[in-house]
């Protein structure tokens, strides 16, 4: 079994985080990547408003007595939400760990993190970024290098360099992510010294995953050139599938439509349609590039338990080569 720092902090099984995603990290499925092993993530903004995102909450609490964390998105949204209410109704609902996510650090939630014992857990894509959350008093960082599905940040480096990059400019644990979607990736984040990995995309193509089945097997499909970057004119470059919506939102940007046809294109409504009823040119979907390395549709346990027997064999092969 492979015990880090973060297993031991957050009381998980597997040193594996299961990404936050948008209209697919419901509590359910959150539910399920905490009893797999991992830590599972609900993501909050789905709710939008207080009373339903406790409802999600108790409903969460009720599948599941292994640690989960809640996601508050810190990016800017077309119709933001009143974050400081869905922060305070976590807490009320005896959560426990929080993540956080963007460019910026939540600077006024942290007194409520810190007065309320919350493990509070920082995801961003650059070690400056890292460094600033460390600063106010992060018990986590976790960064995304640039295979990673959905935001990819401003700098466009590689989990293989940003990792250890970020490693050794913190003094606390450290979570890897980005085109991780197997015991390979994992092991590989592990010796680049990090604690745990965060795997998203791989996770669409499990059988729990709440998306279409036509979605499915179109990222099964998948090869590890069927990614693209959108939204890249606005500053808010994005990995997403290269389906046809995809296309859409880059003719747009070249033809220097206004933002907000481009903001519409791209809009998570459209993706929801893809989820929900598999139409798979209606919208875009973010996903890493790791996607080309799947080859089966598992339950998340399966998978789980499968990436920590690949870790463990391969961190075994290395010591008996030394």
């Amino acid at each position: 079994m492979i015990k880090t720092k973060i297993t031991e902090l957050l009381g998980i099984k597997y040193p594996i985080f299961a990404g936050n995603m948008m209209n697919i990290s419901t509590p359910e499925f959150a539910a399920t990547c905490s009893n797999a092993g991992g830590l599972g993530i609900l993501a909050s903004v789905m709710y939008r408003k207080e009373e339903p995102l406790r409802e999600a909450l108790k409903q969460l609490q009720a599948l599941t007595d292994k640690p989960f964390a809640v996601n508050v998105n810190l990016f800017p949204m077309l119709r933001p939400v009143k974050q400081i209410d869905l922060v305070k109704a976590m807490i009320d609902e005896g959560v426990k760990i929080i993540e956080t996510s963007g460019h910026q650090a939540p600077d006024k939630y942290i007194p409520l993190f810190k007065e309320n014992d919350i493990i509070w857990i920082h995801k961003c894509a650059g070690v400056r970024y890292a460094l600033k959350a460390a600063s106010l008093g992060a018990d986590i960082v976790e960064v995304v290098g640039w295979e990673n599905g959905g935001a990819t940040g401003r700098f466009d480096i590689g989990t293989i360099v940003l990792t250890p990059a970020t490693v050794d400019a913190l003094d606390i644990p450290v979570v890897g992510g980005g085109g991780i979607s197997d015991g390979r990736g994992l092991a590989a984040v592990l010796s680049l010294g990090a604690e745990a990995g965060l795997i998203g995309s791989r996770l669409m193509t499990t059988k729990e995953c709440p998306i279409h089945d036509n979605l499915k097997q179109a990222l099964l499909n998948a090869t590890i050139y069927d990614t693209t970057l959108v939204m890249q004119s606005l500053g808010a470059t994005h990995r997403v599938w290269a389906n046809k919506g995809a296309l859409n939102v880059l003719e747009l940007e070249a033809s220097k439509a206004d933002q907000a046809k481009i903001f519409d294109a791209a809009a998570g409504v459209k993706s929801l349609k893809m989820y929900q009823e598999g139409d798979l040119e209606a919208g875009i979907v973010s996903c890493g590039q790791g996607i080309g390395l799947i080859n089966d549709v598992p339950t998340v346990k399966e998978f789980f338990d499968r990436t920590i027997s690949e870790a463990e064999q391969i961190i075994k092969k290395l010591s008996k080569a030394l």
